[in-house]
């Protein structure tokens, strides 16, 4: 999030030394983005980042391929997708292409074991069900319920769940994920007419050094392979850092709708945004208040790009038998729409509480093997009167 953020000491200037009570140096290190080119943070360590004990064997989380290409409108029941007690297992890509990896999770247990960086994504991570603590060296970040977390690659973290009963949807972009540009000045501040703003952001608080030698698991994720470093001192032993390129958070309740006299169209729900692809928010609003006006969604043929929609929850006004968890895909090249005598039946209405995350990707997404063993194989007929 572009806005400066420090926490810890730090000294009055960068690149200078920094030293100890014991009279030795603190290690600062730059995490930068886009070379040196984009959003950096200078942080200080109590021991240099470098401190490697052992290196395991690689192994591959690529995801499996089963339909590179398709045109059927699918829908997949993320629910259906099994609760498992570690984090990384946890995850299953079901939507994939070369700028962004989609995935579903129903974690257990928190990590207490190891530490995960993820070296050639951005994450967001938005919470279904669950609650608990996002824990980084830049601090922590308490989570809930509609919360999305957006961690920068590069961002050693763990997960630490208040229960068992997590529900995760995960988007890997492989580029920085960052506010709409319409929503922002040039000074990078989020403008009056955003349905955000950095009031609602919550970022790092209660940082805690930890000066501890030892052996530290890191699972280091980098062109589809994770490999396990070991360590010598905790991963966490930031004293201070300042900048601009650490994890946040924004809940999609503090998302404010933008509505009119007719429909308005989707970049009206644009939350974030990557490198050819956008994420929105579908959130609780008043309707069209034209008098003439039909609140439920035109057909639209997807011309440029397919159209994901992940359900959260709520009463969806253009489909029928919706469940909390379930994913569709729309691919571009044929259109789609609200579902027989939805469009009827939304005349009159005053206001929706649907709750839902869209995904529009410019390049064809591609299904995995997991999304296919969760598919509901006859979701393209639903359009039948």
């Amino acid at each position: 999030m572009p806005v400066y953020h420090s926490l810890g000491s730090i000294p009055p200037k960068r690149h200078t030394q920094f030293r100890k009570p014991d009279g030795s140096l603190y290690a600062e290190e730059l995490v930068s983005t886009e070379g040196f080119s984009s959003l950096y943070s200078l942080v200080y360590h109590a021991y240099p980042p470098t401190i490697v004990k052992t290196l395991g064997e690689p192994y591959c989380v690529e995801p499996k391929i089963a339909r590179e290409k398709h045109l059927k409108h699918t829908s997949l029941i993320g629910f259906n997708i099994q609760p498992e007690d570690d984090y990384l297992q946890s995850r299953k890509p079901v939507l994939v292409n070369s700028d962004l990896h989609i995935s579903l999770a129903a974690p257990r247990q928190s990590m207490v074991d190891y530490f995960y960086k993820n070296s050639q994504a951005d994450e967001v991570v938005f919470i279904h069900e669950g609650t608990g603590t996002l824990k980084t060296g830049f601090g922590n970040i308490k989570f809930q319920y509609g919360d999305y977390l957006v961690i920068p690659r590069g961002t050693i973290y763990q997960m630490e769940f208040n229960g068992a009963a997590n529900r995760l949807f995960i988007v890997e972009s492989f580029s920085p994920i960052r506010p709409p540009k319409r929503y922002r000045n040039q000074y990078g501040q989020l403008m009056e007419h955003s349905p955000y703003c950095e009031r609602d952001i919550k970022r790092p608080a209660d940082l805690k050094t930890y000066d501890e030698h030892g052996d530290f698991k890191i699972l280091i994720k980098k062109q589809g392979l994770i490999y396990p470093y070991i360590y010598g001192t905790h991963p966490f032993d930031f004293v201070g850092w300042d900048g601009f390129h650490y994890p946040w958070a924004l809940s999609i309740h503090d998302f404010e709708p933008i509505t009119g006299r007719l429909h308005q169209p989707p970049p009206v729900h644009q939350t974030f945004e990557g490198d050819n692809f956008v994420i929105c928010s579908f959130v609780p609003r008043k309707f069209d208040y034209h008098p003439l006006s039909i609140p439920a969604p035109y057909n639209h043929s997807n011309v440029d790009s397919d159209e994901v929609l992940y359900y959260v929850d709520g009463d969806f006004m253009s489909r029928k038998s919706v469940v909390k968890g379930q994913m569709t895909l729309h691919p571009g090249g044929i259109p789609h729409g609200p579902h027989p005598g939805s469009v009827e039946k939304s005349i009159g209405k005053e206001s929706t509480d649907e709750l839902a995350v869209m995904i529009d990707p410019f390049r064809p997404l591609m299904l995995t093997e997991d999304a296919i063993r969760i598919e509901d194989e006859n979701y393209y007929k639903s359009w039948q009167y």
